[in-house]
């Protein structure tokens, strides 16, 4: 079984199972501590969460709705907290809604999670302390914090290529590809904002959630400390990606006016050549007279045409126009 089909249901001591009714009301049975994961669940799935779960109807419904802003709301018995990670296609966000009791921890989410896939292999093999309830939502939420960094490395590196390229030889590619990853970035501070405020309620106790206390709260402002990171990070990738798009806009505009530059003496060096022609082009012979023989049209055709050029050339290197 593996977690981007329906989810799994993983008990401390890394006893797992697939996800059913059954299962779940044979270890709330057992009062023993577990975590239920639901990846883009069923209407029978979510219909767990009312029984036997017994969750409340609004935190149900949350459940059933994303898109939401990051938030943590506390009910009678449980805790429901909404986070984000990163690592989906493209660098897609990771929705995560979590509820936690004394007794279990739920995960919904409806597209892949990468982060858990470790988190769980670690927990199975035994590489991961058996935790208690904040422990354990703090390890989900730490996972879903850390999936960040790997998508702004490679967004960094994709910087690095756009401002290499955009030195180079810019193109309308560059542009978009700078628009598209702005629009990322929006996304990803649209929800690391809110979160990392509230992981700093969390790890200052303004919260409670069950099974927090002292020693636990230092795990959660290890999680706000990578958040303001990841804030920060995102902030100045943002930046840097403002600071391509003018370097573009400059390298294109610089283009532009060395064209035109060029266009410009190309029609200066031609202007005095066609005044030539057109002036001895007239059909008035009593003002350009008539030229007979090989010699007038060399001496005027050429050379002075020539000579006129290469002056004109001379000139504009003297004033530093080309």
């Amino acid at each position: 079984m593996a977690i981007h089909h329906a989810g799994f249901l993983l008990d401390v001591d890394g006893a797992e199972g697939d996800v059913s009714a059954a299962l779940v009301r044979r270890r709330l049975e057992r009062g023993d501590f577990f975590w239920l994961d639901l990846h883009d669940p069923s209407p029978e799935q979510l219909d767990l969460l009312r029984d036997p779960f017994g969750l409340h109807p609004l935190a149900v419904e949350d459940a059933e709705h994303f898109g939401q802003r990051p938030k943590l709301e506390v009910f009678d018995d449980f805790v429901f907290l909404v986070a984000y990670g990163a690592g989906g296609r493209h660098g897609a966000l990771v929705e995560v809604h979590c509820f936690l009791s004394g007794r279990w921890l739920i995960t919904v989410h409806r597209t892949d999670c990468p982060a858990f896939e470790e988190l769980r292999r670690a927990t199975v093999e035994g590489r991961a302390p058996a935790p208690g309830p904040a422990l354990a939502l703090h390890r989900v939420v730490d996972a879903l914090a850390d999936s960040f960094f790997p998508e702004l490395a490679r967004l960094d590196d994709q910087i690095d290529r756009l401002e290499d390229g955009v030195l180079r030889e810019p193109d309308e590619k560059q542009l978009q590809q700078v628009f598209r990853l702005k629009r990322r970035l929006v996304q990803w501070r649209k929800v690391i904002t809110p979160e990392r405020d509230l992981f700093a309620r969390l790890a200052a106790g303004v919260v409670e959630i069950p099974g927090m206390t002292s020693d636990v709260e230092r795990y959660y402002r290890d999680v706000y400390d990578h958040l303001i990171r990841i804030s920060d990070l995102v902030d100045s990738y943002r930046d840097l990606l403002t600071g391509a798009m003018d370097v573009y806009l400059s390298t294109v505009s610089n283009r532009l006016n060395e064209i035109m530059k060029r266009l410009t003496i190309v029609a200066t060096v031609f202007l005095p050549l066609m005044f030539i022609v057109g002036f001895f082009g007239m059909n008035f012979g009593w003002m350009v007279r008539h030229m007979t023989g090989f010699w007038p049209f060399f001496w005027l055709a050429l050379v002075a045409e020539v000579a006129i050029v290469l002056v004109m050339l001379l000139w504009f290197r003297r004033r530093r126009w080309i």
